[in-house]
């Protein structure tokens, strides 16, 4: 006897000590309601629940509290069981009733005992996320009317990784929706061949890579992407991230080898972190030039198993660079060279050669005339002209060039006499064919030639060519018989 009531009493210690919630609780009136709905036909408990919420409501009205301890109290900042009981209804409330489904879907199976995760709500308003296990206790198994109920509070815990989830997503949508393309990708076969490479005791890399092309190839082979974001979608005009990495032989080629190689010379000397510009193709063949940002992530610098690659697309800024580039050496209104590439080209050839060089100086016969009577918008149509028929007549490395209002000059490095008079009827030709297709205004142009064979003559041979054309444009105003001061 005095054992039995030793072991009542440590029962008792235990229940009101324990340092998790405890609850001793009635069901059977539960039970008595599910034997009802069974009684009526019920046979899916869920569909029977979801048919009408407030049977939800009835469930948990027919559970019965007989019992609470201390730490429950604690818990639910109740000043007695009293307090608690009354406020029940300020407990269990809002969303607790979704997570209560599976509670009562496991008693209805005839589960003896469950486990969940659910809300409640303590009298001060704070929301508690519980761990549940539940037991119907030996001997009330008929009639559910002993159930002990343990409840621990992980509302840290949940918070914790609803914490860790929402920066998750915070970082996945600052990568998903960077307005720079991001790539990440796995160096880390890259550097398990650069290893080798080191092993067999090569230390000139560079002549390395020169000698075995191919280990380029294969070490771009290597490279492992492992995510992209939108912005690389949008910059590539790939509709998925499959498509894009289906096709990345298409976006990697031509000048991106030689790119690759010194990005591989930069990993060899330890340089994990790089920039430099370098030119990518969209899936539609277009070139994109960009600004590319190569970063070794910390964590992974011993491995290069994780890298990070942020690309700034600069395609719109290479073509104004390349259009300002073009507007420095020609001239806009006739596309051909301006005066000031003229004048550098000039001092090239007179410093270095080839000889000989020969020069053409050509001038438009009756512009300010065409100024004067049609306006200078007729007058730009005739140098346009001209320009066409230059660009076709002279090729590479010959320099044709607009150095004045109607004046053009072209430099023949490397052309003797002979060549520049065939030149000289290739020009002439161009331009008949120029006022066939032009008809009502034909194109008149004077040409001097000189010749030279060495710099300190460049000058002169220039003088002599001025000369020649404007004899031939004397010679053509005296033939039409117009002041050639009033014609220009």
């Amino acid at each position: 006897m005095s054992s039995s009531l030793s072991s009542g009493a440590d029962f008792e210690h235990m229940f009101e000590l324990a340092p998790v919630s405890l609850w001793l609780e009635d069901y059977s009136a539960l039970k008595q309601l599910f034997d009802s709905w069974r009684a009526a036909g019920v046979t899916d408990l869920r569909a029977h629940l979801a048919e009408d919420p407030a049977r939800v409501r009835e469930c948990s009205a027919a559970l019965k509290v007989l019992r609470v301890n201390r730490r429950t109290l604690e818990l639910f900042a109740a000043a007695d069981q009293q307090t608690l009981e009354a406020n029940l209804d300020k407990v269990f409330r809002d969303d607790m009733h979704h997570a209560v489904h599976h509670e009562l879907e496991a008693l209805w199976e005839g589960r003896l005992e469950f486990a969940n995760r659910s809300v409640n709500y303590a009298l001060d308003g704070r929301r508690l996320d519980v761990q549940i296990r539940a037991r119907v206790l030996p001997g009330a198994e008929a009639d559910w009317s002993r159930v002990l109920l343990s409840l621990e509070d992980v509302t840290a815990e949940v918070r914790g990784a609803q914490q860790l989830r929402r920066s998750e997503q915070y970082a996945r949508d600052l990568f998903e929706h960077s307005p720079v393309s991001l790539w990440v990708e796995d160096f880390s076969a890259v550097k398990n061949l650069l290893d080798g490479v080191r092993a067999q005791g090569i230390d000139d890399f560079k002549t390395f890579l020169t000698v075995h092309p191919e280990f380029v190839t294969r070490c771009m082979q290597e490279i492992r992407v492992i995510d992209v974001n939108q912005q690389t979608l949008r910059m590539f005009g790939a509709a998925s991230k499959d498509m894009l990495l289906n096709n990345i032989g298409r976006v990697f080629r031509g000048e991106m080898h030689e790119s690759f190689a010194d990005q591989l010379l930069d990993l060899w000397e330890g340089k994990t972190f790089q920039q430099r510009e370098v030119v990518n193709y969209a899936l539609s063949g277009d070139a994109v030039y960009i600004h590319m940002q190569f970063s070794v992530l910390a964590d992974h610098l011993a491995d290069w198993g994780l890298v990070l690659l942020s690309l700034v697309d600069i395609t719109a800024r290479k073509k104004a660079e390349a259009y300002l580039e073009y507007l420095g050496k020609h001239d806009v209104l006739t596309q051909l060279r301006n005066r000031a590439f003229y004048a550098e080209e000039l001092n090239r050839i007179t410093r270095k050669g080839p000889w000989p060089l020969s020069v053409i100086a050509i001038d438009l016969n009756g512009l300010k005339a065409l100024n004067d009577e049609q306006g200078h918008a007729a007058g730009d149509a005739l140098l346009r002209r001209v320009g066409e028929v230059l660009a076709k007549a002279v090729d590479a490395p010959a320099c044709a060039a607009r150095i004045g209002g109607d004046e053009f000059s072209v430099l023949l490095p490397g052309v003797d006499e002979r060549g520049a008079l065939a030149l000289q009827e290739r020009i002439l030709s161009m331009l008949d064919l120029n006022n066939q297709f032009y008809p009502g205004q034909p194109i008149s142009l004077a040409m001097g030639m000189a010749c030279c064979h060495s710099g300190d003559a460049v000058e002169a041979a220039i003088h002599r060519a001025d000369q020649a054309m404007y004899a031939e444009k004397i010679r053509y105003y005296q033939d039409k018989g117009i002041d050639r001061r009033q014609a220009g």
